[in-house]
């Protein structure tokens, strides 16, 4: 491990030295990508020359241990080896993470499809609170949204509904919400205040750019509709709304959010893209998967994930057994709560895997 630290900071030495050279700073290309590689590489160099401070502590506190000739200079160079020993043991575990594995995808944009599932119209509004829970969340962290289709219903709920969602860090923390979500509540529209089960179920897709998937335009079929839907101005007066399909997935993909049948095209285009690079990844996840799935779950579509209970103020997720009772700040974008504990454990899946690759090996 501190053989691959030592490569580390000698190419973040390097980077330092050329991101100051005049003709890098001018090609904005090679600047972007070696700052990339700069910022990638910081966090990593910084806990290892914090970690070499340590050591350095540790051996200092050894050598004045060894020499104290007083009671009070061996009690002060006992206390300064505890510390370097503690942290030294800390900045090895952050370190070992550090050097974990990184999702390729974690820069990337994502777009975000939820669709009612189970529970009719109940499931339609549900969704609507998925949305604005992750919306106000991307509000919490900095990110912007963009929806890109929506089908929604007269009471306001969405029969689905996609959105982009744009800033750093946005795949690596909304990976986890693929799959269903359950809610438990009495509907506005029950009358003798039964608790009522329904579910919407949330996809996450890494943004795909068109060098990720290239598509033929001879593989597609676009066909342009009337908008329709709960209103809106523009409704069934022009043909905006595109649809295109996918011949050679049988992938079919709506848009009508814009009045611009190119900008409707546009987005379309986005979450086929999308789509296509999504089926693509877990094919390869899947030939390439173990028996042992990781503990937060397989981000399978159809794996049941989190539970809403509204009269207990509850919400659970199944893949790790969280339990908080802070249903309504987490529905008003305080998602953290829930996602930071499934980055713990994913985490220490993966660092247990690495252990057992070694020891195999």
């Amino acid at each position: 491990m501190f053989e691959n630290l030592v490569v580390f900071e000698k190419r973040f030495e390097e980077l330092s030295v050329r991101l100051c050279d005049p003709s890098v700073t001018a090609d904005q290309r090679l600047y972007t990508d070696l700052m990339k590689e700069y910022s990638g590489l910081e966090p990593i160099v910084v806990h290892y020359r914090q970690y070499q401070k340590a050591q350095a502590d540790h051996a200092e506190a050894q050598e004045l241990l060894a020499d104290s000739g007083s009671r009070d200079l061996h009690e002060l160079a006992a206390q300064q080896l505890k510390e370097a020993d503690k942290a030294l043991e800390k900045l090895t575990e952050e370190i070992k993470i550090l050097l974990l594995p990184k999702d390729p995808n974690d820069d990337k944009n994502v777009i975000v499809e939820i669709r009612g599932g189970a529970g009719g119209e109940e499931a339609a509004l549900f969704s609507a609170v998925l949305y604005r829970m992750y919306v106000m969340y991307a509000q919490m962290r900095g990110w912007n949204t963009e929806i890109l289709n929506a089908n929604e219903t007269e009471l306001g709920g969405y029969k689905e509904i996609s959105f982009m969602v744009s800033g750093q860090g946005a795949w690596s923390r909304l990976k986890y919400e693929s799959g269903v979500h359950r809610v438990q509540r009495v509907p506005e529209t029950e009358a003798q205040g039964r608790i009522h089960t329904s579910t919407a179920t949330v996809a996450v897709l890494p943004e795909a750019d068109e060098v990720d998937v290239q598509i033929d335009p001879k593989d597609l079929q676009i066909d342009t509709f009337r908008s329709s839907g709960a209103g809106g101005q523009h409704i069934n007066k022009t043909s905006s709304a595109i649809r295109i399909t996918h011949l050679p997935s049988g992938l079919v993909v709506e848009c009508q959010d814009e009045r611009s049948q190119f900008k409707n095209k546009d987005k379309a285009l986005r979450v086929l893209r999308s789509r296509l690079l999504d089926i693509e990844q877990r094919r390869h996840d899947d030939a390439i998967a173990s028996e042992r799935r990781s503990q937060v779950g397989t981000g399978d579509r159809s794996e049941r994930i989190r539970t809403y209970n509204y009269p207990q103020s509850r919400v659970t997720d199944h893949r790790i057994g969280l339990t908080l009772y802070r249903l309504e700040d987490i529905l008003n974008g305080a998602l953290d709560e829930v996602v930071d504990p499934l980055i713990s454990a994913e985490r220490s899946s993966q660092l247990e895997d690495s252990m057992e690759g070694r020891a195999g090996a």
